[in-house]
């Protein structure tokens, strides 16, 4: 039976048939190895959004031509949608978001182990990857939902 409600206990489904725990060891391994993997999304967001400063600041300004100047947005500028940088931001961004979904899966076996373990890790994660250090060389803009 599918539970709809936040509960506590070590019988749990975590995101495959496969991927039952019926001991309290089991149970702490799973809760041990989802908060590993919610502490690796927010170091993969950290490399995302450094790669992505680190792509703009390479990038050379675009010129000023007629083309661009006169507002025909077909006859300039399209080379740098093909840049290898934005192949590789938007695999990062891939490889990212399918984390953040499996980690909102694994919430929705409505453990609250589950639950804990993973918004520790979050927490966890954003202070040792994305809490800055004081220098404040990492400002981005940027949208946290994965969907976006």
């Amino acid at each position: 039976m599918m539970h709809m409600t936040f509960y506590w206990g070590k019988n749990v489904t975590i995101l495959f048939d496969s991927w039952k725990t019926d001991s309290w060891v089991s149970y702490a391994l799973s809760l041990l190895a989802l908060f590993l993997f919610s502490l690796f999304y927010q170091y993969m967001e950290d490399r995302r959004l450094r790669f992505r400063l680190l792509a703009l600041s390479k990038r050379p300004p675009p010129p000023q031509s007629q083309t661009q100047s006169l507002g025909i947005p077909l006859l300039g500028g399209a080379a740098g949608k093909w840049a290898p940088w934005r192949f590789a931001g938007a695999i990062l961004f891939g490889v990212n978001s399918a984390i953040g979904y499996f980690l909102m899966l694994a919430i929705m076996s409505f453990n609250a182990g589950v639950f804990v373990a993973v918004v520790v890790g979050l927490g966890v994660g954003y202070l040792l990857f994305r809490g800055g250090d004081g220098d404040g060389d990492v400002v981005v803009v940027d949208n946290p939902c994965a969907c976006a």
